[in-house]
């Protein structure tokens, strides 16, 4: 039998999980109420303002439900705003606030730090080829 350390899909687990935690864990010390998910969601919508739901879901790898709940959660905390689409009102228009902006500022010295120790020792060709060998497995199980 297989040993789980053996399984290349294992150890790309085991990465991200091990990023995830310490890139957590260090947001949680400078006491911002944020997680990675609502990061990477506050982040998708910035990014593209005019995006659907269903796309902010696909950016971020999480299900409708999740993302219906973490909007939710971002706009009691006065991080985002939901109001109504203009040209389509079974949409609805997502803004970061001046206090989610803030948020996104704060955090930037933060997941810099983050990156660079979790790809401390690894060279920018090594990350290039990780990158490419990650994209071919995508492309693969499409």
């Amino acid at each position: 039998m297989e040993k789980l350390e053996q399984i290349v899909f294992y150890s790309l687990d085991k990465a991200i999980k091990s990023y995830r935690q310490m890139a957590q864990k260090n947001i949680n010390k400078e006491n911002i109420d944020i997680t990675i998910d609502q990061w990477l969601l506050l982040t998708t919508i910035k990014n593209n303002p005019d995006a659907t739901q269903q796309i902010i879901a696909a950016n971020v790898f999480k299900d409708l439900a999740s993302i219906t709940r973490m909007i939710e959660i971002l706009v009691k905390k006065e991080i985002l705003t939901r109001d109504f689409h203009p040209e389509d009102r079974r949409r609805f228009s997502l803004n970061v606030t001046t206090k989610g902006e803030q948020i996104l500022t704060d955090l930037e010295p933060i997941i810099r730090s983050n990156r660079s120790k979790a790809l401390g020792g690894i060279s920018p060709e090594e990350i290039e080829t990780l990158k490419t060998l990650l994209n071919r497995i995508v492309r693969n199980c499409k």
